[in-house]
């Protein structure tokens, strides 16, 4: 991880005044249109966005975010053809087992939210342990929306009111 670039002291004084906001979340979107304008596969745009992840996340914990969610992957996803889902899932497990050590060294705490219970277990697992690897860490909380979906939440719940 690349240190970040040290201020001088009027940068310091100017940005004494700045407001840092708590919790910053982040739809992750248009990785797949940012490669095809560059005539790049859609993977390629997909690992430029973990690239992406890296620096966001040591850049948030710098700064004082406490807080940072990140929108990785919603329910609609497992739509997308089933080569495209096989390397966003695999991006996911090789970002967790290539950076899960640096963020707990980091002392950043993941917490995993969305439906768990269609995951397959390798993918399942993973998070389970970057959770509980990190569970007592207190800097920065990052957040991993994994698997969520507003479509899927309503027809959860609306099937949850009919059976009762």
């Amino acid at each position: 991880s690349a240190p970040l670039p040290r201020k001088t002291g009027r940068e310091m004084s100017e940005s004494a005044f700045v407001t840092v906001p708590e919790h910053v979340a982040i739809i992750m979107d248009g990785n797949g249109r940012w490669a095809k304008q560059r005539g790049l596969p859609r993977t390629m745009g997909h690992r430029k966005g973990v690239e992406t992840v890296r620096e966001t996340v040591r850049a948030a914990g710098a700064v004082g975010i406490k807080y940072l969610t990140l929108f990785a992957f919603s329910s609609e996803n497992w739509r997308r053809p089933e080569a495209e889902v096989s390397d966003l899932l695999g991006l996911l497990k090789a970002f967790i087992r290539r950076d899960l050590a640096e963020l707990h060294r980091q002392n950043v705490r993941i917490k995993v939210i969305g439906d768990r219970h269609s995951l397959r277990n390798d993918i399942l697992g993973l998070l389970l342990e970057a959770e509980e690897t990190t569970k007592d860490n207190t800097a920065l909380t990052l957040v991993i929306a994994f698997n969520y979906g507003s479509r899927d939440e309503i027809v959860g719940r609306l099937a949850v009111a009919s059976s009762s």
